[in-house]
């Protein structure tokens, strides 16, 4: 079976598929990560804007500059967060844009899977981040089961459809992103598991978002008809509804933060 290529190109999507479980894990994330206010920050892999959001509420930083190679994302992200302190543009994370030592703190929220060379992203992070500032990121814990649509994938694997992972699904885990900030020189290395809840209001609903996965949707797409039907009844019965039919449960992210040493 080929790969397909997996894209993030539809912002409006992606907020009903991640963006609600993105900010469930951020508003965790900034709590413990608890950053000074008026700082100049760097979001790489902003996606639509669902952290970026967050920072702006939570951090009051006096700049944000957030990058993302999805210009659909970028194009969600910038309507989204109008006339607010952050700046969006096209880029990669293994080469970002801007100088050494530009800003306070770097971050990349649920995106270091993503990038082809982790380490590298993470040495550009160190770069662009002033001596003593911070470095972060959390990821879904995913080869942990801790990917919100884990479930999903199993029953898939079930029936032989074999889900679609990051290119670098390993950095995910706690101990490879020990590895990685401690690898970039990082210090004041400090790591944490964030464990989160989501409800839907009912089955039906679940599963026309949970369908709008980039790394599922070309998956069903590949199944026959009756297998997507027996696909749906399996995630039915282990989706137990409560009494008012809505659909409750959980995810975990590891969270990693250091800082550049002075």
């Amino acid at each position: 079976m080929s790969e397909p290529q997996v894209r993030f190109d539809d912002g409006a999507a992606y907020e009903g598929f991640m963006g609600v479980w993105s900010r469930l894990a951020g508003e965790e994330f900034l709590s413990w990560l608890a950053p000074p206010s008026g700082g100049r920050w760097v979001d790489v892999g902003c996606g639509n804007g669902a952290f970026t959001e967050l920072l702006l509420e939570r951090c009051a930083p006096s700049r944000v500059e957030a990058i993302d190679p999805a210009e659909g994302q970028l194009a969600y992200a910038r309507e989204r967060l109008a006339n607010r302190p952050a700046h969006f543009r096209l880029g990669d994370a293994e080469a970002l844009p801007y100088a050494d030592a530009e800003f306070d703190a770097a971050v990349m929220a649920l995106v270091i899977f993503f990038v082809p060379d982790p380490a590298k992203g993470v040495a550009e992070m160190v770069r662009v981040v002033k001596p003593g500032g911070s470095v972060s990121a959390y990821a879904w814990d995913i080869l942990g089961g801790g990917f919100p649509y884990a479930a999903l994938q199993e029953e898939m694997a079930a029936l032989g459809v074999q889900p679609i992972y990051p290119p670098s699904v390993g950095a995910s885990k706690m101990e490879a992103l020990r590895d990685l900030w401690a690898g970039a020189g990082l210090v004041d290395i400090e790591a944490r598991e964030i464990v989160m809840q989501r409800s839907f209001d009912d089955f039906e609903t679940f599963w026309r978002i949970a369908r709008t996965g980039p790394r599922i949707a070309p998956r069903l797409a590949e199944m026959a008809e009756g297998a997507g039907q027996r696909l749906k009844e399996r995630m039915r019965e282990r989706m137990v509804a409560d009494a008012n039919g809505r659909i409750t449960y959980g995810a975990s992210a590891n969270a990693i933060k250091g800082r550049v040493p002075r």
